[in-house]
């Protein structure tokens, strides 16, 4: 009994500052995937890619709110950080980077060769994605539908998701060049943050 005065006693004397107003019904927050700025429709996936800060922080791509690759997991390469996902489930199905900086150019090659129809594919850069980049790897980014592979070059910023001959260009990309008098970091231009919702592959 004692509890409940006391309750309802606090309760009648607090008085709230005007200029804090009405008091407000709280707005429920809504939980998205990846973090999105908005939720998918069904029968699309959800996806964020950050390229690497410079030379420090290192990138990050999360599907379906499973964070695949970042500096978190210690699992980011300098070069090109690469994630393949199966279009139709969802499933994680590889990740793996690739130094294009000293690293072997042909183990790149062999990788986007190699990946299957019905994949999409998540790319990062950290660091450096251009310097190992050479006709070849340019023309198998281009089938996967990227617009910017053939001028990607030293320290340049760049995300991108595609897959297997795609019919049209990937609307899922953005690049930004090394460029010294615009670069936000000394050496390297600012880091890029694609998110969005790509469509199910349905069979």
């Amino acid at each position: 009994m004692s509890a409940h005065c006391y309750t309802s006693i606090s309760m009648k004397n607090t008085r709230l500052p005007r200029w804090l107003g009405p008091v407000s019904k709280e707005i429920p927050v809504v939980k998205t995937k990846c973090g999105l700025s908005k939720s998918c429709p069904d029968n699309f996936f959800a996806f964020k890619i950050s390229s690497g800060a410079a030379n420090v922080v290192g990138p990050s791509i999360c599907f379906e709110d499973h964070v695949i690759i970042s500096p978190v997991k210690d699992n980011v390469g300098r070069g090109l950080n690469i994630a393949l996902v199966n279009g139709v489930t969802g499933a994680v199905l590889r990740q793996d980077s690739f130094d294009m900086y000293s690293g072997d150019p042909s183990l790149l090659v062999k990788f986007l060769r190699e990946i299957p129809a019905d994949v999409l594919v998540l790319v990062a850069s950290y660091d450096d994605p251009g310097t190992k980049m050479n006709d070849e790897i340019r023309k198998l980014f281009s089938n996967l539908g990227s617009s910017y592979a053939k001028q990607l070059g030293f320290r340049d910023s760049w995300v991108f998701l595609g897959a297997r001959d795609m019919d049209n260009k990937s609307p899922f990309e953005q690049f930004l060049k090394n460029d010294p008098g615009k670069n936000k970091y000394d050496g390297w231009p600012e880091l890029l943050e694609l998110e969005g919702c790509v469509p199910r592959k349905v069979i």
